[in-house]
């Protein structure tokens, strides 16, 4: 028998303490983590696609918010030297099981599935790699894991997109967890003000019957959780 939380009572502290961690991350100068050793560094964009940003059954505001920080990200990294750039995107299957789960999105062919217009009209745009994938994972059943391979140089990894407690937790963690399974000297660094997730309140989550999900909690408490495993979450890269 699952036993009763008095939630809203009980981790009020806890929820402080969040708020405060998370109005005290630090910025950090993207110029001193390229450093002078560019061939070290990759940016990852997660998600950064239509479906998500723009039209379709899982786009939103908040994560359409994210396309101007995201595209300053990747043209400052490009002008510091660094060439490890991926773009990983849902290109889903129509039968993926990942459906039963989420409404039908981001599929194989459709304009859902391709890059925002923004990314796709930057100069260098033709350097980046797109990595396509079929689940929240950006490195199982996908052509990352090769592309790694291929690039042992690399020892910095920057994160940025969405969904923060999806599929931008999932590439964080894995190449955390990777790097600590190996013993690999390896940073993996999410900007917080580069990332974020949807918001379904709990009143719209009632009349449509699915799951609520409180984009705010669920943005901080699981960059708090990357935080808690060794992924280096800052504020904003400045």
């Amino acid at each position: 028998m699952s036993r009763s939380i008095a939630l809203a009572e009980q981790a009020a502290p806890f929820l402080r303490y969040l708020d405060d961690w998370y109005a005290a991350l630090p910025a950090v100068e993207l110029a001193a983590l390229v450093g002078d050793r560019p061939e070290r560094v990759a940016v990852f964009s997660i998600d950064m696609i239509n479906g998500f940003c723009k039209e379709g059954p899982l786009s939103g505001p908040r994560v359409g918010a994210l396309i101007a920080p995201v595209v300053a990200v990747l043209t400052r990294a490009h002008a510091l030297g660094v060439r490890a750039l991926v773009l990983t995107q849902d290109t889903h299957d129509p039968a993926t099981p990942e459906f039963g789960a989420y409404p039908p999105h981001c599929i194989a062919g459709t304009p859902e599935s391709q890059a925002v217009a923004e990314l796709a009209a930057l100069p260098f745009a033709d350097q980046i790699t797109t990595v396509e994938k079929n689940s929240l994972s950006s490195h199982l059943g996908t052509s990352l894991g090769p592309w790694l391979r291929e690039r042992p140089a690399l020892d910095t990894f920057i994160i940025v997109g969405d969904c923060t407690d999806l599929c931008v937790y999932s590439a964080a963690m894995h190449l955390r967890l990777e790097a600590n399974a190996l013993n690999l000297r390896r940073r993996v660094i999410v900007p917080a003000r580069a990332v974020d997730t949807f918001d379904t309140p709990v009143g719209v989550a009632k009349q449509l019957g699915i799951y609520a999900h409180d984009g705010d909690l669920h943005h901080i408490l699981f960059l708090h959780h990357m935080a808690q495993n060794g992924v280096e979450v800052v504020g904003d890269l400045i």
